[in-house]
């Protein structure tokens, strides 16, 4: 078994609205690993950074992709920090992997500052963000086999571009 996407990119980029719409469209089930994680310890994703701390959630992070890519045939969406685990990036390179690739503008304005993500809450969210992009753009770009940039699309534009771009 091997998803047939597998989909990453920052907070805001679209990865779980993108992965259901390509998953419609091609008839395949859809898995979000943030909702694995979720399901696997019973407490929100805010509750588990707040009581056990980053480091508890990447592993279970790190966990669930690798069941998940073992296991699901269908589009797979990952949490935005997924790929800072060097051996999550390593099981990605034999998958097909589009990276949803946001600009920071349109990033903060999608994501609204939202206290539901962990990383953006704090005293300056807009400087969290940019340093998230800068520091994790590298290892999305690592990882793909697809990019598209997202800011002026639509979600029916963006799976287009991602049909599109791997000649389905």
């Amino acid at each position: 078994m091997s998803p047939r996407f597998v989909v990453v990119g920052p907070p805001g980029a679209g990865k779980t609205t993108i992965s259901e719409l390509l998953a419609a469209r091609l008839g395949l089930p859809f898995r979000d690993v943030d909702a694995d994680v979720v399901a696997s310890v019973g407490k929100p994703i805010s509750d588990i950074f707040t009581d056990d701390g980053e480091p508890v959630f990447r592993a279970l992070e790190e966990e669930a992709v690798a069941k998940a890519l073992a296991e699901h045939e269908g589009v797979l969406a990952l949490g935005g920090g997924a790929v800072l685990s060097a051996t999550t990036r390593e099981r990605l390179r034999e998958h097909t992997v589009v990276f949803l690739n946001v600009g920071m503008a349109e990033g903060v304005r999608r994501t609204g500052l939202s206290s539901a993500r962990p990383l953006l809450s704090g005293v300056n969210p807009r400087a969290t963000f940019k340093a998230l992009l800068d520091a994790r753009l590298p290892l999305y770009r690592e990882v793909a086999t697809i990019e598209v940039v997202t800011d002026a699309l639509d979600p029916e534009q963006v799976a287009d571009a991602v049909i599109k771009g791997v000649g389905e």
